[in-house]
């Protein structure tokens, strides 16, 4: 009987000890949009591995692409409320949460990628990853989201006045709706997700986009006209539920901030690959791909600067943008 009890209690203590190593093993689920393979897609797999090894496997990112979790609104509210823990989404769709945001979002902001690259590293950056924390969210990292030019399904863009009257969709963002009709065409705001089929069904004609997102979402079958406007350079967002975050000790908050500002190196290293892969590819497969003069775009922009820019702290932030080399 005796040498039951202690085999019984020994069974119960590995038992808990098995438990007690579970609970230590905490899995955080992570969305993007964007498929497989995809630099941004890649840069939070880094992340994930860095984090794994630096808490000695305590913490492990579940990552879920292609949209797996919901389109970007969605997981936004999905990353807020705590449903899911990270979330990779393009800046655009927080400038109703966050005005801090519009700055960046807004058309011609940045002159270049290198210039872009040093006003996010710098105090601006710190400016507007602050202000995620107003929504329950933790900014980890800025990533590249490139330069997002028009292509469509009708004729090549080589001014703005070819802009008329077409529809585009939009990222879901009202400085994107007013951008297009600055322009002279019409915007209309849907999902990733949806875009192939609208223009294929002729729902739109065209939509915006960097060339790995036109390469790697195959919108390039359904419009082979790609203008070079390069209207907008957002950086891409990847954030943390704050109640996510506050779990962590300051010690392991130490190393996941490390881990992102790492994983963003490994993601504009990937960026800049993808970008003259996916051009190349889309060139050979029969896209037109025109060079606008960007002047004229620059200065329809006027009306959208005044709506989306009103209050003292944007317009500073708008200044500092420009003032930086």
């Amino acid at each position: 009987m005796l040498h039951f009890s202690r085999l019984a209690g020994a069974t119960l203590l590995a038992a808990a000890l098995m438990a007690g190593t579970a609970s230590a093993q905490t899995v955080l689920r992570s969305s993007d949009t964007h498929p497989d393979g995809y630099p941004t897609v890649e840069a939070v797999k880094y992340f994930g591995e860095l984090v794994k090894e630096r808490t000695a496997g305590r913490y492990t990112v579940e990552l879920y692409h292609s949209a797996q979790l919901g389109e970007e609104k969605d997981t936004i509210e999905q990353v807020r409320s705590g449903v899911i823990d990270l979330n990779r989404v393009s800046m655009a769709p927080f400038n109703g949460l966050i005005p801090e945001t519009t700055v960046p979002s807004l058309p011609y902001i940045f002159r270049s990628e290198d210039h872009m690259h040093k006003v996010i590293d710098g105090a601006v950056g710190d400016q507007i990853a602050a202000a995620f924390e107003q929504v329950g969210l933790v900014l980890l990292a800025f990533y590249d989201g490139g330069a997002r030019s028009f292509y469509n399904s009708k004729k090549p863009i080589n001014s703005v006045a070819d802009l008329a009257g077409m529809k585009f969709r939009v990222i879901q963002s009202d400085i994107f709706v007013d951008m297009v009709a600055a322009l002279g065409a019409n915007a209309t705001p849907m999902p990733y997700g949806e875009v192939y089929s609208a223009i294929e069904t002729g729902v739109i004609d065209g939509a915006e986009n960097n060339f790995p997102s036109y390469d790697t979402a195959k919108h390039a079958e359904v419009a082979k006209f790609y203008s070079l406007d390069e209207h907008t350079m957002v950086p891409e967002a990847f954030v943390m539920a704050k109640s996510s975050w506050d779990k962590l000790t300051p010690e392991d908050q130490a190393i996941f901030k490390a881990a992102a500002k790492e994983s963003v190196a490994k993601q504009r290293g990937l960026w800049a690959s993808k970008v003259k892969e996916s051009r190349a590819k889309v060139e050979a497969a029969g896209s037109q791909i025109t060079t606008p003069d960007k002047q004229p775009f620059i200065d329809a922009m006027g009306p959208v600067y005044e709506k989306h820019v009103k209050d003292d702290k944007l317009k500073a932030m708008v200044e500092a943008i420009k003032a930086a080399q």
